[in-house]
């Protein structure tokens, strides 16, 4: 008898071929967008140049997820932070998310 899932869990589907054009457009009517936009297209140059040597579109994939949960994110956080909550005892959001790509 095998130890191993007789099932491969199903991966996220990807997203849609327009979402990083669309959540770039969030990215700029953000708040944070002097911050923002700069790291989202730092990521995403990384990820496309992982995406070139690999011959896969996972790393692009991550960089809009990732990015499209810190937008979702967002107005939680500063509700949290304008109630003057004690934050010290945080959790790094990359320890959430997982590495940036």
């Amino acid at each position: 008898m095998s130890a191993q899932s007789d099932h491969v869990p199903a991966s996220p589907a990807p997203p849609a071929p327009t979402a990083a054009a669309q959540l770039l457009a969030q990215l700029r009517e953000a708040t944070r967008a002097s911050t923002w936009v700069p790291a989202f297209e730092q990521d995403w140059a990384r990820a496309l140049e992982d995406s070139r040597h690999s011959y896969s579109l996972s790393p692009l994939h991550d960089v809009v997820r990732t990015w499209q949960a810190r937008l979702a994110a967002a107005p939680v956080v500063d509700t949290f932070l304008a109630g003057g909550c004690d934050d010290s005892d945080g959790v790094d959001l990359a320890d959430v998310l997982g590495t940036r790509p």
